[in-house]
C-alpha cells in the first residue's frame, strides 16, 4: 500500500495535481480563522451553542464551521450549489437554455459564467439576511459590536467576497487538481470536525451521561458508524451490468468487433450530489428563521418551527427532496438515447433487444428502477443516523402526537451526540473520498502503475 501511495509522487503531473489540491484546501481552512469585522465572536459562539441541533447546525455543517464563527468564508459554497441547482432545473424546463447546453463546450462555459453571476447575487442576499438578523435580532446588540448600516454593508461585502473566492477555489481544484473541487471543500469542512466529535464521545464517557448504559451506548454508536460506512462503500460500488454484444464487421482489411462486454449502471449514479442538493434547498430558507420579521409573525414562526431538523415535516420534505434530486441528477448526467445511438453507430446491441428506441427504453427502465433503490439508500443513510442522534419529534404531529408521548425519550429526542456523526456527514465524507481515490487510481492505471484496489491488475514498467 505504501508503494502505491509513493507512485502518486513519482508521476510529475499527478504529484503536481495532488499538491495543488492540498494547497487550495489549506487556503480554504486558513480563511476559517479570519473573522468578519464588527462581530462579537464569544457571544456568537454562545448563541450557536444554545441553538445546537437546530436548523443552523445543518447550514454550519456545509460551511465547515465557518458560520459558527462568522468568518469571511461563512457562506461557504452554498450560494454556488443553489445557483447550480437553479440552472440545472432551467435546462430541463427552459428550451433556449437547453439548446445552449447542447452546443458543447462553448455553451457550457456560458452557463457556468451565468452561474457565477447568480452565485454573487445569492451571496449578497444571504449575507444581507445574516447582517440584518444579527443587527436587529433579539440578541443582535450582544453579537454585534456596533450595529448599523455600516456593519450591514461591511458584512455584505466581506461574506460575498468570501463566497466568490471559495467558488474560485473549487473551480481551480476541479480544473488543476484531483476530484470535484466543490465536494472536496465540503469534505474538508466536515473532516475538520473529527477531533471535536471524538472529544465529545470522550466527554460523554467521562460524565456518564446515560448512567450504566453509557459505555454500551458508545460501543453501539461506534459499531453503527462502522456498519454505516461499510454499507455506504458496498452500495457505492454496486452496479447493474447490462450485457452488450458487438457484431463483427470489416474495417479495411481487418475484422473488427465480435466481442462481448457490459454496460455498467451504478445503483447510486448521482453519488453525494442528491443529498447535497436536498440539504441546500432546505437550508436556504433557514437563514431567515431567526430574523425579526419571522419571529414577529405567528404564521411564519410556525412554518420556521415545522422546518427544523427533527420535525416530521422537515424529515418528510428531506426524503422527498432526496428522491427528486436523485432522479433529476441522473437525468442530466445519464442519457439513454445517446447510449443507444452510440451502440448502434458502432454495431453494438443488447441481446434480445432491438437497437434504437427499444434499447433506449430498456436502459431507461432499468435506470429508473435502480435509481429508486439508490434514492431509498440515500434516505436511509441520511435519516436513520439523524434519528438516533436528534430523534424525530413525532409527538409534535397534530391529532396523533399524543400517541408518541408515551414512547421513550430517545425516540423523540435522540441520544444528543455531536452533529458530526450524522448520516449526511458520513455519506459525503465516504462518497467524496471514494470518488477522489477512484480518480487517482485511474490516473495511476493510465500511466501503467498499480491502483489501490485488488481489481487493478495493470502493471507497468519499473523505472527505478
Amino acid at each position: 500500500m505504501f508503494e502505491k501511495f509513493a507512485n502518486i509522487f513519482r508521476i510529475p503531473d499527478l504529484r503536481k495535481r495532488v499538491l495543488f489540491m492540498l494547497a487550495m484546501m489549506a487556503v480554504y481552512r486558513l480563511g476559517a480563522f479570519i473573522p468578519t469585522p464588527g462581530v462579537n465572536a464569544h457571544a456568537l459562539e454562545q448563541f450557536f451553542n444554545s441553538q445546537s441541533g437546530s436548523s443552523l447546525g445543518l447550514v454550519n455543517l456545509f460551511s465547515g464551521g465557518n458560520l459558527r464563527r462568522l468568518t469571511v468564508f461563512a457562506l461557504g459554497i452554498m450560494p454556488y450549489i443553489t445557483a447550480s441547482i437553479i440552472f440545472q432545473l432551467l435546462t430541463v424546463v427552459y428550451e433556449p437554455l437547453r439548446k445552449l447546453q447542447n452546443e458543447g463546450e462553448l455553451g457550457r462555459k456560458k452557463i457556468t459564467q451565468w452561474t457565477r453571476y447568480v452565485t454573487v447575487g445569492l451571496g449578497v442576499v444571504q449575507s444581507a439576511a445574516i447582517a440584518v438578523a444579527l443587527s436587529h435580532g433579539s440578541t443582535g446588540n450582544k453579537m454585534v459590536l456596533d450595529p448599523g448600516i455600516g456593519f450591514i454593508l461591511m458584512t455584505i461585502l466581506t461574506l460575498t467576497a468570501g463566497t466568490t473566492f471559495v467558488m474560485w477555489l473549487g473551480e481551480q481544484i476541479t480544473d488543476r487538481g484531483i476530484g470535484n473541487g466543490m465536494s472536496l471543500l465540503i469534505f474538508a469542512g466536515i473532516v475538520v470536525g473529527l477531533p471535536g466529535g471524538v472529544q465529545d464521545l470522550v466527554q460523554t464517557a467521562q460524565q456518564s451521561k446515560f448512567g450504566a448504559f453509557t459505555i454500551p451506548a458508545l460501543v453501539l454508536l461506534v459499531l453503527g458508524m462502522v456498519a454505516v460506512v461499510a454499507f455506504i462503500v458496498f452500495v457505492e460500488r454496486s452496479e447493474r451490468r447490462i450485457p452488450v454484444q458487438y457484431a463483427k464487421r470489416i474495417v479495411g482489411r481487418r475484422l473488427m468487433g465480435g466481442q462481448s462486454t457490459h454496460l455498467p449502471l451504478r445503483v447510486n449514479s448521482g453519488g453525494v450530489m442528491p443529498i447535497i442538493f436536498a440539504a441546500s434547498v432546505l437550508s436556504a430558507p433557514l437563514l431567515f428563521a431567526n430574523a425579526a420579521f419571522v419571529k414577529n409573525s405567528d404564521f411564519l414562526s410556525r412554518i420556521a418551527n415545522a422546518l427544523q431538523p427533527g420535525e416530521p415535516w422537515y424529515e418528510f420534505l428531506y426524503i422527498v427532496s432526496i428522491i427528486f434530486f436523485a432522479y433529476f441528477y441522473i437525468s442530466i448526467v445519464f442519457r439513454p438515447d445517446d447510449i443507444a445511438d452510440n451502440m448502434r453507430k458502432y454495431g453494438g446491441f443488447i441481446p434480445g433487444i432491438r437497437p434504437g428506441k427499444k434499447t433506449s427504453d430498456f436502459v431507461n427502465d432499468i435506470l429508473t428502477r435502480i435509481t429508486l433503490v439508490g434514492a431509498i439508500y440515500l434516505c436511509v443513510v441520511a435519516i436513520i443516523p439523524q434519528f438516533l442522534i436528534s430523534g424525530i419529534h413525532l409527538n409534535h404531529l397534530w391529532l396523533v402526537g399524543g400517541l408518541f408521548e408515551r414512547m421513550p425519550l430517545w425516540v423523540t429526542n435522540g441520544f444528543g451526540f455531536n452533529f458530526y456523526f450524522g448520516g449526511t456527514s458520513l455519506l459525503i465524507v465516504v462518497g467524496v473520498a471514494m470518488d477522489t481515490v477512484n480518480q487517482i487510481e485511474s490516473q495511476l492505471i493510465m500511466r501503467h502503475y498499480d491502483g489501490f484496489s485488488q481489481k487493478s491488475r495493470a502493471r507497468g514498467r519499473r523505472a527505478w
